[in-house]
């Protein structure tokens, strides 16, 4: 699966400490190849986040996407914990 990044994500990404980066980066890689991967716990979210899924990189982090382009494109919006993305 091909992906992106809005502005924004790479901005959440600098905030992340030097291993939660490092899961991410792994994760995403993972993602990329097997997008359903157990491990990433890849599930469709609810609320105010209706119309996005999400994706496990360690402990209680989460980065959102939103398949476009037939599900073909993942645009990764945001990353953070759990307490950081559901306030």
């Amino acid at each position: 699966m091909k992906v992106q990044f809005h502005k924004d994500f790479h901005k959440r990404v600098g905030l992340l400490k030097p291993a939660q980066k490092q899961r991410l980066v792994k994760a995403l890689q993972l993602f990329q190849n097997q997008p359903h991967h157990p491990s990433l716990r890849n599930h469709s979210l609810t609320g105010e986040w209706t119309g996005y899924r999400s994706i496990s990189f360690g402990g209680d982090c989460r980065a959102h996407f939103e398949l476009i382009d037939n599900n073909t494109v993942a645009f990764f919006v945001v990353c953070g914990t759990h307490s950081q993305l559901y306030k």
